[in-house]
Parts: C-alpha cells; sequence; structure tokens
C-alpha cells in the first residue's frame, strides 16, 4: 500500500523547518560566541603573518668570514664575487684563525679561505682548492653555505672562461626552475599555511563548540527532541563549514595581495578542495568533541590528533620521502597531506585536474569515515 503523499508533505516540511532552526541557532551561537570569531578569523591571521614574514626558508645575506691569504689580482676577483654575492654578508680576514671563535659563537656561519698559491695552481691548471669550514651542529644552514660557496666559484669561473682568462669546464649545467624562479619560499610556505589554518578552524573551533554543548547539557535536550541525528550532525556542520570557507578567503586574498604569492588556478579548483577537505577536518572534530564531552580534552586531542600531524607529517615542512617508512605510511590518512601539495599547486602551477581529484576522492573518504564516526558517537539517546 502506497504511502499518502499528503501525509510525507508535511513531515517533509517539518523536517526542513527543523534542520532551518538547527543552523539558525548554530549560527547565532557563531556570531555570540567571541572564541569562534577568534579561532576562524584572529588565528588565522596570526599564523598568515607568521608564515608569511616570520618563518623562511631562504638563506640570503649569511655571515661568513673571508680568508685571502694570498692577494694577488686573481684572489682579490674571487673574493669580489664572494663581497657581491646576494647571499653572503662577508666579513674579510687573512688568517682563518681570526674567525674560530666567530664560528663556535655563531656569529658567522662559516669560513672561506681562499689558501695561498691559489693563484699559482689556476696558472698551472692544477684545480686550486677553495676551503669551506662550517658549523656542523646546524646541517641545514652548513648545507646552505657550502652549495652557495660552490656556487659562487663556479659562477666565478665561468665569467673568467667568457672573458678567455681560463678554460670552460668540460660539462656545464644549466638550470631552470619552474614555477617558483627565485626559489622564494614564501610561495609554497603561505599556501601550505592555509591547510594549517583550515585544520584549526575545522577540527579545533568544532570540538570545542560541540563540546561545550555536552558540558552544558544542551546536547542532551537536543537529543530529546524529535531532531535525528544526521540532521542534528549537519545541522550544527553548515555553519562551522561557511566558517571555514570565509576564513580560508580571507588568508587567500592576503596571500595574493599583502605577501604577493602568484595565483595561477581557478577559484573553482581551490574552493572544491577546500570544501571536500574541510569534511574530514569537521568530521574529526566532531567525533573528538563526541568521545571526550570536555572542552579541555577536546582541545588537547585536537592539537594532537589534527594541528601537529598537519604541520609535521604533510610535506609541509619536511619531505615525506626522507622520513621513516612507517611514518610515510601514517601520513597516507593525514587529509593535510593531500591539501597542501594541490593548494601550492593551485597558486603556483595551475589547474591540476588528474592530481586534484585523487586528492579529492582520498580527503572525501577519509571525511566520511569520520562522518560515520561521529554518527555512531552522536547516536540519538541521552547520556
Amino acid at each position: 500500500m502506497n504511502a499518502d503523499p499528503k501525509k510525507l508533505k508535511p513531515e517533509h516540511s517539518g523536517r526542513t523547518r527543523r534542520f532551518a532552526a538547527l543552523v539558525r541557532k548554530e549560527s547565532y551561537q557563531v556570531v555570540r560566541d567571541p572564541s569562534s570569531i577568534l579561532i576562524a578569523f584572529v588565528l588565522p591571521l596570526i599564523l598568515l603573518f607568521l608564515f608569511g614574514y616570520g618563518v623562511s626558508l631562504d638563506t640570503t645575506q649569511t655571515r661568513i668570514g673571508l680568508v685571502v691569504e694570498e692577494a694577488t689580482p686573481l684572489t682579490r676577483d674571487l673574493a669580489a664575487s664572494f663581497q657581491a654575492s646576494r647571499y653572503f654578508a662577508v666579513v674579510n680576514g687573512h688568517d682563518r684563525r681570526e674567525f674560530e671563535d666567530d664560528l663556535v659563537l655563531g656569529r658567522v656561519r662559516g669560513i672561506v679561505a681562499i689558501p695561498a698559491g691559489f693563484a699559482a695552481d689556476h696558472a698551472a691548471g692544477r684545480h686550486p682548492v677553495v676551503q669551506v669550514i662550517v658549523d656542523g651542529s646546524d646541517p641545514n644552514t652548513a648545507n646552505f653555505v657550502q652549495n652557495y660557496v660552490q656556487g659562487t666559484v663556479g659562477n666565478w669561473e665561468r665569467q673568467l672562461a667568457s672573458e678567455g682568462l681560463a678554460q670552460p669546464p668540460a660539462i656545464a649545467s644549466e638550470q631552470r626552475f619552474w614555477f617558483n624562479p627565485e626559489l622564494t619560499s614564501r610561495n609554497f610556505l603561505v599556501p601550505g599555511s592555509i591547510a594549517i589554518v583550515m585544520t584549526l578552524v575545522g577540527t579545533l573551533l568544532t570540538s570545542l563548540v560541540v563540546a561545550r554543548e555536552w558540558e552544558r547539557g544542551t546536547m542532551e535536550a537536543m537529543m530529546a527532541t524529535p531532531v535525528s541525528a544526521a540532521e542534528l550532525l549537519a545541522g550544527k556542520l553548515l555553519p562551522y563549514f561557511i566558517l571555514g570557507l570565509s576564513s580560508m578567503t580571507l588568508c587567500v586574498l592576503l596571500a595574493v595581495f599583502l605577501f604577493g604569492v602568484p595565483f595561477r588556478g581557478s577559484v573553482v579548483a581551490l574552493y572544491a578542495l577546500s570544501a571536500v577537505f574541510l569534511m574530514p577536518a569537521l568530521g574529526q572534530g566532531l567525533v573528538i568533541s563526541a568521545v571526550t564531552k570536555n572542552q579541555f580534552l577536546a582541545s588537547q586531542l585536537a592539537l594532537i590528533t589534527a594541528f601537529l600531524p598537519a604541520f609535521l607529517l604533510s610535506g609541509f615542512l619536511f619531505e615525506i620521502n626522507s622520513m621513516p617508512t612507517v611514518i610515510q605510511w601514517i601520513t597516507f590518512i593525514v587529509p593535510a597531506r593531500y591539501l597542501i601539495p594541490s593548494l601550492q599547486t593551485v597558486f603556483l602551477a595551475g589547474d591540476i585536474w588528474p592530481m586534484f581529484g585523487r586528492a579529492i576522492a582520498v580527503m572525501f573518504l577519509i571525511g566520511c569515515v569520520f562522518f560515520a564516526l561521529a554518527a555512531r558517537s552522536t547516536r540519538k539517546r541521552i547520556g
């Protein structure tokens, strides 16, 4: 026997009214709650300014001690190449022992010594050596100094070869960098930080707000109403979904117009990736709040299970392929691992939909798992 359409219509209308009331109630709570505005708009601004201005992986104006043990026209010319380099702030000396204490105390990051006999060896074709002494306690800076010294010497040799004063190298390499020709770290740090911001807004904010309702007892009151678990979850998530996209939009505008990061992709790809990423972020926040039912525990779990993995295990700062194999496997369940390279691609390269499609599919799957766990944990019951 078929159901009466007249009976289905009031039921559907009642469900729509309940859902609209839930969304309206949650929206009012967002507006009235200062912590929501703080997390959604003020905290992203602070993080974006830190990553845009305070954090830089570019090594520029590194202070080094330059020792020329024998002054000749050739060594002075090489020393001038170091002094003209935009990567070094050069302090001149005549003995490498002058800079030993400075290197230990960190006042210089390296000692470059042009030894006596350099000009004679160069004239005789004996491949003279420039000595580089660096502090190995800071491996990254040590590698930067060594590589930049090699690059400066290589450029100097090519210049001599072009002037007919030296033999050109047997094999010359020509470097070309796509998408980020100047290798500016800000251009990939800022898009990556947007994913970190969305993780905070989605997971931390949702877990705190819902856990607060568990603490105050309002969640049990709503569960005693005819609202279903699906309506309850959807009504709570929609305002924070819009809040997350609004926060992302603010960050993108700042990235492009304030930090000068190029945006070569499409707005459609940007919002598609961001919208799908918010699914696992919001779902994880709901699971945390339902499990803990306590704001303090919810905030700690959100930071440990969402923020730290997004920061450390997503490829944002550390190369995933250089991690231990076990950790590499763990990164596959971190949603930010798929969003960060996609956002960097949207900004610097443009739309590459085969890559975006895989990322969207994986993030959607992780989001479905979190929503299933949230629905099970927030099933319609009191207690």
